[in-house]
C-alpha cells in the first residue's frame, strides 16, 4: 500500500525527535508499505529565518526571502534521511524542485500548478524512501517559491494525489482534530472523523490543525487525510468525503481566530458600482475580504465595513486612500482589536435555533457582537480580541456540553 506521510515542525524539532520519526517510518516500511515522506522545517526554524532576514534588511526582497526560507525544510529532509540511513534504511532527501513540485510565481504564496513525480518514482523503484522538503516548489523559470505558512500539508496532499496513494497521513503535536483548541477548552473532544466541508470551514475560520488549501485539494480529488500524533500511537482523526457515521444535527467544533482587522469607509455614495470599485483593487492586491456589512442609507450616503486578515492590513492601508478617492468616501478607519469566533457543523443548515443560541450565549457573557457572517454550515461573530478565549469556552459549553 502506497502512503504519503507528513511530519510537522514539532515532530522533527530536534535530533531526538528526528530519530523517533525515523524509527516510525522504518517500522512501517518493514511492514511492507511504500512510504513517501514530507517534512516541515524543524521547530521554529522558519520564524528564526524570518527574524534573521529582517535583521539584515527590514524589507527583504520576496524572491530572496523565499530562497532563504526554503532551506528550513531541506535541512529537515536531509537530517531525516541521515537518521534512516543510521538504522539501516535507505532514504533520499529531495527538495521541492527535485520532487517535481511546479508552482506559479507568487513569492511567499505560491500555487501548485502540477506535480512531476518521475524522480520520486525512481527513488521508490530503488526500494528507498523519498524524504521531501515541504512548503516549496519551483517555477517554470527555475525560481524557488514557498507555498505559504503551514503549506507542507499542501505538499503532502498534492503528492498523495499525484502518486495515487491510499491516504495522506499528517503527523503533528496533537492527537487529531478537536472540537476546540485544547489549550483554550480543556474538555475539548477529539473528533474521530469529519467531512471535508466541515474541516475546511474550521481551517478557514482559525483552526491551525490543517492548511485550508490542503483540505480544498483533498476534497477535489477525494484524498482521505489522517491527522494524528507523531508522539503516540492513539487513533487520530480521519478527514474524508464519505458519510459520517454519527448524529449530524449538531455543532462539530468551535474555532477562534485573532488574525482579523476591520476597515470602515465613511459616508460613501449609495449607488450602483461602488462595491466593485472598493473590492476590485483589494482583489488585485491579493487581499481576501471576509465579512462585509453596509449600513442603511441616509440621504444617499452610507458606511461600509469589511474585515480582512490583520496580516494584510498594511498592504490594504496603502491602497485605501486611492479607493476612498475613487468612491468619493469621506474617510476610512481601521481597527485591529478584533477576533472572530465560529461554530461549525453540517446540522446548522437544517436545524433552527443555532443563531439564537449563539447570540444569547455571547450576550449572557457580556460579549458584544460587532459583525456577523454565515455559510450553510457556519456561524461567525466578530468580537473583541481580548474576549475571544472566553467566547470559545462559552460556546463550547453551550453546543458541546460535557459528555459526563
Amino acid at each position: 500500500m502506497k502512503i504519503v506521510q507528513k511530519y510537522g515542525g514539532t515532530s522533527v524539532a530536534d535530533a531526538e525527535r528526528v530519530r523517533h520519526v525515523a524509527s516510525r517510518i522504518a517500522k512501517r516500511k518493514q511492514e511492507g508499505e511504500e512510504i513517501i515522506v514530507v517534512v516541515s522545517a524543524m521547530g521554529n526554524r522558519t520564524d528564526e529565518l524570518i527574524d534573521l532576514a529582517l535583521s539584515v534588511n527590514p524589507s527583504p526582497p520576496p524572491r530572496e526571502l523565499d530562497h532563504l526560507l526554503s532551506t528550513g525544510e531541506q535541512a529537515s529532509a536531509a537530517l531525516l534521511a541521515m537518521a534512516l540511513h543510521a538504522i539501516g534504511q535507505n532514504a533520499v532527501a529531495l527538495s521541492g524542485r527535485q520532487a517535481g513540485i511546479i508552482s506559479k510565481q507568487r513569492f511567499g504564496d505560491g500555487r501548485i500548478s502540477r506535480v512531476e513525480v518521475g524522480r520520486i518514482e525512481e527513488v521508490l523503484e530503488e526500494e528507498a524512501i523519498p524524504i521531501i522538503a515541504g512548503f516549496q516548489g519551483i517555477t517554470e523559470t527555475d525560481e524557488i517559491v514557498t507555498l505559504g505558512r503551514g503549506a507542507s500539508d499542501l505538499t503532502a496532499v498534492a503528492l498523495a494525489i499525484a502518486l495515487e496513494a491510499e491516504v495522506c497521513e499528517t503527523y503533528k503535536d496533537v492527537e487529531g482534530v478537536f472540537s476546540a483548541d485544547p489549550q483554550v477548552v480543556k474538555k475539548a473532544r477529539k473528533i474521530d472523523e469529519i467531512g471535508y466541508e466541515e474541516m475546511l470551514e474550521m481551517a478557514t475560520q482559525g483552526s491551525q490543525v490543517m492548511h485550508s488549501r490542503a483540505i480544498e485539494l483533498a476534497s477535489a480529488h477525494d484524498m482521505p487525510i489522517l491527522v494524528a500524533s507523531s508522539m503516540t500511537d492513539v487513533p487520530g482523526t480521519l478527514i474524508h468525503g464519505g458519510n459520517i457515521m454519527e448524529e449530524r444535527n449538531r455543532v462539530r467544533g468551535v474555532v477562534g481566530d485573532t488574525d482579523v482587522a476591520k476597515i470602515t469607509l465613511r459616508s460613501l455614495p449609495d449607488e450602483p458600482g461602488i462595491a466593485a470599485k472598493i473590492f476590485e483593487p483589494l482583489a488585485t492586491a491579493a487581499i481576501s475580504v471576509d465579512t462585509i456589512v453596509q449600513n442603511a442609507s441616509e440621504e444617499r450616503l452610507t458606511d461600509l465595513t469589511f474585515t480582512i486578515a490583520e496580516s494584510d492590513l498594511g498592504a490594504a492601508e496603502k491602497i485605501m486612500p486611492s479607493i476612498c478617492t475613487s468612491v468619493r468616501a469621506a474617510s476610512y478607519v481601521s481597527d485591529i482589536g478584533l477576533a472572530k469566533v465560529s461554530i461549525v457543523g453540517a446540522g446548522i443548515q437544517t436545524e433552527s435555533g443555532y443563531a439564537a443560541r449563539m447570540f444569547k450565549s455571547l450576550h449572557s457573557a457580556g460579549i458584544n457582537i460587532e459583525m456577523i457572517s454565515t455559510s450553510e454550515i457556519r456561524l461567525t461573530c466578530i468580537v473583541a480580541k481580548d474576549r475571544l478565549d472566553e467566547a470559545v469556552e462559552k460556546l463550547h459549553r453551550e453546543f458541546l456540553p460535557d459528555e459526563d
